[in-house]
């Protein structure tokens, strides 16, 4: 293929909105590093990685487990087990202190009430709202009107979720459970590739018995087309499965702790309350230690609000680049209430299960902590009740 012929094919860049995120990336990261250090402005620009890997693959856990749930269409649910296995790959030997005495902080949280009944009702926010915590993010960054919402929405009721979360943990729970520290790094790696390999083999059974064929997670590119591909999308979801895990290993070093996306939208809803005159700093979740701390301080020293503005910003060069910005879409009033509701429910939700499938799903199960597998399977039964009402208010059509 020559090169006019590569130019032909590739599609019609907004030469100004590209070069208004190239400018907003460049100075951004120069900023946050002159205001707060070279170890933000690394995150931020790991974030922007974060953003164009999801946006060129269309990357989320929504659709795929709805296909699943509706068709038992397994790609989408086997690329996501593909990448928690490689995630878990990446951090069992740091967390097991196979290269350093100073470990980084795993994602460990205790198993209780707040969990079991946040994952769920983030489940059914997952399809009513459209996205989830990753999800929600890089579509608002393309310029989806209804994720703009739902991210909205998601502040607000991730801002609610810190006002009752002290009550939820007084439920009690059971504690923690961390396989690298009751088994060893090792043998709890391989108990969980092994739990994940079984659930691997289930659900792509469960496909082929229904479909009979198979759609392939792994799909080549030809090298003519690798680079027209790189830049414009869409990607094979393969790649995304490697980017994803690789970029989350570069958190892990750079920031001491998993990629997480929710804490930051609690946040962000905390510190617009308190400017319009609301008594946040009173609320018993905020005057605990670093919530109060990061209450009082920029969202710059933020990690997650860093990465955050990092994918958006990310997700928004990536659809420039593909032609995919601000996708013309109608809005009626029954995808207005369940984008409004489904917003509400994953930020309520997310703030009492410790994260959304990113920051409890993913970094959780990938760093041995039970209450991981916990938010799977009380997600996985919100999102099939959430699948059901996307048809009780006539977004989908029957099964």
């Amino acid at each position: 293929m020559t090169a006019s012929t590569q130019h032909k094919e590739s599609p019609v860049l907004e030469q100004g909105t590209l070069a208004l995120y190239i400018l907003v990336i460049l100075f951004g990261s120069l900023y946050i590093q002159s205001a707060v250090g070279l170890r933000q402005s690394l995150l931020f620009l790991i974030g922007i990685g974060l953003g164009i890997s999801l946006l060129h693959a269309m990357f989320g856990f929504t659709g795929g487990w709805r296909q699943f749930i509706r068709n038992q269409d397994s790609k989408g649910v086997r690329a996501q087990i593909l990448l928690v296995m490689l995630t878990s790959v990446f951090f069992f030997p740091l967390l097991g202190q196979v290269f350093s005495e100073q470990v980084p902080a795993g994602a460990v949280a205790p198993l209780g009430y707040s969990v079991l009944v946040g994952a769920f009702l983030f489940g059914i926010g997952m399809q009513l709202g459209g996205g989830c915590g990753s999800g929600t993010l890089f579509t608002a960054g393309q310029g989806q009107v209804d994720m703009l919402i739902t991210l909205a929405f998601f502040i607000i009721g991730a801002t609610m979720g810190s006002a009752h979360l002290m009550w939820w943990f007084e439920l009690g729970d059971l504690g923690t459970f961390s396989l690298v520290k009751e088994v060893g790094w090792l043998p709890g790696l391989v108990i969980t590739l092994a739990v994940l390999i079984i659930i691997y083999s289930v659900v792509r059974a469960i496909d082929k018995r229904k479909n009979r064929s198979l759609s392939p997670v792994y799909t080549p590119v030809s090298k003519d087309k690798l680079i027209p591909t790189l830049l414009y999308g869409k990607w094979p979801i393969w790649w995304a499965v490697i980017s994803l895990a690789v970029l989350n290993l570069l958190t892990m070093l750079t920031a001491g702790h998993p990629w997480s996306i929710t804490y930051a939208f609690s946040l962000w809803g905390a510190k617009i309350w308190s400017a319009l005159g609301g008594n946040v700093q009173y609320w018993e979740y905020w005057m605990l230690g670093y919530p109060s701390k990061s209450l009082d301080s920029s969202v710059l020293l933020d990690t997650t609000s860093v990465m955050n503005f990092g994918l958006l910003i990310g997700a928004g060069l990536a659809a420039t680049l593909a032609s995919r910005y601000a996708p013309k879409m109608t809005l009626t009033k029954n995808k207005l209430f369940a984008v409004v509701v489904g917003g509400l429910l994953l930020g309520y939700g997310a703030r009492l299960a410790f994260g959304c499938n990113i920051g409890a799903l993913l970094a959780g199960i990938s760093s041995g902590s039970l209450h991981g597998w916990l938010w799977l399977v009380s997600a996985f039964i919100g999102n099939i009740v959430g699948t059901y009402l996307r048809v009780f208010i006539k977004l989908d059509k029957a099964f």
